[in-house]
């Protein structure tokens, strides 16, 4: 009867409980590996500028470990033992936010890169289309001001048949930075 609860009755009860196990179970050099991505990823959180850090969700402890970093930024084994510290701190925390956070800002620069790629090319049809793509522009921004945009781009076209784009052609873009 006691050897029933101890012993397994299958071959299926064994490879169950030795399914759980695996699951449980990481290696030393698994862990360790963890263990470094979590220290560079420390380092990387420390190589941020005090700015960047502070628009990130961080825990205090983490934040006191960002402060604590920054003045001995320039003791080299100090910083070195300090990581592995704020690897440890990182192992105990919930670093999806931080992801989050990380992505929006370094996306933020493609947005801006890609609203002026979209700006230059609204301009570029101002002046190709004329009027068509002027009432086109205000159905979509009501806030242009109709007699301005039709001015920047009637100045702008005359820059381009007089091939020289100076002047009326930034200050198109301008408004259209300003305004779209």
């Amino acid at each position: 009867m006691v050897l029933d609860i101890i012993m397994p009755q299958s071959a299926n009860d064994i490879d169950d409980s030795s399914e759980e196990i695996e699951e449980e179970f990481k290696s030393k050099t698994e862990i360790k590996r963890e263990m470094h991505k979590l220290q560079d990823f420390g380092q990387s959180l420390v190589d941020m500028s005090k700015h960047q850090r502070s628009r990130l969700p961080l825990t205090e402890e983490l934040k006191y470990a960002m402060v604590l970093a920054d003045k001995i930024a320039n003791k080299h084994e100090a910083l070195r033992r300090h990581i592995r510290h704020i690897g440890k701190i990182l192992f105990e925390t919930d670093l999806e936010p931080i992801h989050h956070a990380i992505e929006v800002m370094a996306n933020k620069h493609q947005q801006e890169t890609a609203k002026f790629n979209r700006l230059e090319s609204i301009r570029d049809e101002l002046i190709a289309q004329g009027n068509d793509a002027v009432e086109a522009l205000i159905s979509e921004f009501p806030q242009i001001e109709r007699q301005k945009i039709k001015q920047l781009v009637r100045n702008a076209v005359k820059e381009k048949k007089a091939e020289k784009q100076g002047k009326h052609y930034k200050s198109l873009f301008i408004y259209l930075k300003a305004n779209a």
